[in-house]
C-alpha cells in the first residue's frame, strides 16, 4: 500500500484501501501508487489535529523551541534538496534547474523566514478610557488549518502555507493536488524527522472530495487554498457552516504593459521569463502584453523567434528550458482555447500545437491582433501562451490601466518602462496584488502576495501571512479590587 497518509504521527493505509496513480508528465508513465483518503481518514486527521493543538507538547513549546523544529526541517529540505528537485522534476515536469533554484530554494527560504518570526510575536498595551485597567493584546493560533495546495509548485507552495502556520503555533492538515502528491510525502516525511509533535502536522492524498470534506469539516478553523477562481467560489460557499477563515489565492490574467521607451530586447527577454517560467503553468505568469502599435512588429517578432529558440523536453535533462504540461487534460484545455483563439481571428505568429509524440509537451505560443474581448486575453490560460495586444501613443498609455484592469483578475501586473512618473503612476492605478516594475513576477518570502477581485482573499508571504495564521485576543485587567 502506498505510503502517503500521515495521521497523529504515523503513516496508516485508508480503510477502503484505494489508491490512485501519479503519472510522469513527461513520458505519460506512472510513477507511484498514492492512497486515496476518506471519510475516516479524514475526521482521524482533523481529531489529531484538535488533540495536538491543546497539547503541552505543542502548545506549551518555547517560542525559541519552535522555531528550532522550523530551522530544522528548512536544514533537512536543503540537505535533501536534490533528490527534491528530482522527485519534484518527474512528478510535476518543471526543468530540474527550476526545481532546484524555485521550488526547493523558496521552501528553504520561507521556513527560515518564518522561523525567524517566532521568538517576534508580540501583542501590545493600548491605552483605554476606563480606570485603572490595563488592557493588553495576544496574538494566537487560529486552530486547525486545512493547507491545499496545487499541482504547479507543489513543495514550495505548501511550505508558503505551513511555515506561517506553524510558526504561529496551529497544527495543520496538507491536502496537495492529486496530480503531483509526491513532493509533499517527502516533505511531511522530512517534518517527522525534524522532530514536530504528534498530531501537528497531517497529510491526505486524494482527490477534490478530500479538500471539500475538509472545507466542510466542523474541526477545521482555518483553510488556505492555492488553485482555481472556480474552486474557490466553492470554498466560500462550503466554509460557511462554522465560519471558518478562508485564505484564498486564486486565478490571474496578468497584463505586462510595455511603454515605447523600454529596451525592447531587455523586455522580451523578461516577458518570456514571466510568460514561460514552468510552461507558463504560474498563476501571476505574464499572459496579456500590451505593445506601443510602433514597437509591436519589433516586440512580436522578437518575442517569437525567442520563444521558439527555447528547448522543449523532458524536465530531468538540465539543457531543458520548456517543460510539460502537468496532464492530458490540461493540455487538452490549452488547446481549446489556442483554438478558439484563432477562432476569433488572432493571428497565430508561433507555435499552436503539440511538440512531441508522448509526454504533454506545447510549443510556446504568440498571438498578435489580440482584442481585449477575445477570450485569450481574458481567460486564465495557464501554459505557454502570450496574446500580444497593441494602444496607440503615450495618451492611451497614461489610460491603459483601465484595460489592464478590464478582467475578473487582479493578482499581477507587469510595467516595462525607463520613466519612472510612468511606473509609479501605472502601479497606483493598476488594481493588482503585485505590480513589478521591469522584472519578471518573483514573490519573496518578506513581502505580501495575494490578489484583489476575483484572484483571491487575503494575503500571504511576509508579516500578513502572520495576521492570516492568528487571532487577536484582548484582555482587559482591573485593578480597583472587585468590580469596574
Amino acid at each position: 500500500m502506498a505510503r502517503s497518509l500521515y495521521i497523529d504521527g504515523r503513516w496508516v493505509e485508508p480503510e477502503g484501501g484505494t489508491t490512485f496513480r501519479t503519472l510522469d508528465p513527461a513520458t505519460e508513465e506512472p510513477i507511484e501508487e498514492v492512497s486515496m483518503a476518506g471519510s475516516p481518514e479524514v475526521d482521524a486527521a482533523v481529531d489529531a489535529a484538535r488533540r495536538a493543538m491543546y497539547a503541552p507538547g505543542w502548545r506549551g513549546l518555547a517560542p525559541a523551541d519552535r522555531a528550532g523544529l522550523l530551522f530544522r526541517l528548512a536544514d533537512l529540505i536543503a540537505r535533501h534538496g536534490a533528490e527534491l528537485a528530482a522527485l519534484e522534476t518527474r512528478d510535476q515536469g518543471q526543468p530540474l534547474d527550476v526545481a532546484r533554484n524555485v521550488s526547493v530554494t523558496g521552501a528553504v527560504e520561507h521556513l527560515r523566514y518564518y522561523a525567524g518570526w517566532v521568538t517576534k510575536l508580540e501583542g501590545a498595551v493600548t491605552p483605554i478610557g476606563y480606570p485603572d485597567t490595563l488592557h493588553y493584546t495576544r496574538r494566537e493560533p487560529v486552530g486547525v488549518c486545512a493547507l491545499i495546495t496545487p499541482w504547479n509548485f507543489p513543495l514550495m507552495i505548501a511550505v508558503w502555507k505551513l511555515a506561517p502556520a506553524l510558526a504561529t503555533g496551529n497544527t495543520v492538515i496538507l491536502k496537495p493536488a492529486e496530480q503531483t502528491p509526491l513532493s509533499t510525502v517527502r516533505l511531511v516525511e522530512l517534518a517527522e524527522e525534524a522532530g514536530f509533535p504528534s498530531g501537528v502536522v497531517n497529510l491526505l492524498t486524494g482527490d477534490g472530495t478530500v479538500g471539500r470534506a475538509l472545507v466542510e469539516h466542523q474541526g477545521v478553523d482555518k483553510v488556505s487554498f492555492t488553485g482555481s477562481t472556480e474552486v474557490g467560489r466553492s470554498i466560500v460557499a462550503a466554509s460557511a457552516g462554522n465560519l471558518k477563515r478562508v485564505t484564498l489565492e486564486l486565478g490571474g490574467k496578468t497584463p505586462s504593459i510595455i511603454a515605447r521607451d523600454a529596451d525592447v530586447d531587455a523586455v522580451v527577454e523578461g516577458n518570456l521569463q514571466g510568460a514561460l517560467l514552468n510552461s507558463g503553468q504560474v498563476c501571476a505568469a505574464y499572459s496579456r502584453f500590451y505593445v506601443d502599435r510602433s514597437r509591436a512588429d519589433e516586440f512580436i517578432s522578437k518575442l517569437a523567434a525567442g520563444g521558439d529558440r527555447l528547448r522543449i523536453g523532458n524536465g530531468a535533462d538540465g539543457e531543458t528550458q520548456v517543460g510539460p504540461l502537468v496532464s492530458a487534460e490540461h493540455l487538452s484545455k490549452v488547446e481549446n482555447l489556442v483554438n478558439a483563439g484563432v477562432g476569433e481571428g488572432a493571428e497565430l505568429v508561433s507555435g499552436g500545437d503539440r511538440a512531441g509524440e508522448r509526454g504533454y509537451f506545447y510549443r510556446p505560443t504568440v498571438f498578435a491582433g489580440v482584442t481585449d474581448s477575445m477570450v485569450i486575453a481574458s481567460t486564465e490560460i495557464f501554459g505557454p501562451v502570450l496574446p500580444v495586444l497593441t494602444y496607440d501613443g503615450e495618451d492611451e498609455l497614461a489610460a491603459l490601466a483601465e484595460r489592464a484592469n478590464g478582467t475578473e483578475y487582479g493578482l499581477a501586473a507587469a510595467v516595462w518602462t525607463n520613466d519612472l512618473s510612468t511606473a509609479h503612476r501605472l502601479a497606483a492605478d493598476i488594481r493588482a496584488g503585485s505590480v513589478f516594475v521591469n522584472m519578471p513576477p518573483v514573490p519573496d518570502p518578506a513581502a505580501p502576495w495575494g490578489g484583489f477581485k476575483a484572484s483571491g482573499w487575503g494575503r500571504e508571504m511576509g508579516r500578513y501571512a502572520l495576521d492570516a495564521y492568528t487571532e487577536v485576543k484582548g484582555v482587559f485587567v482591573h485593578h480597583g479590587g472587585g468590580g469596574a
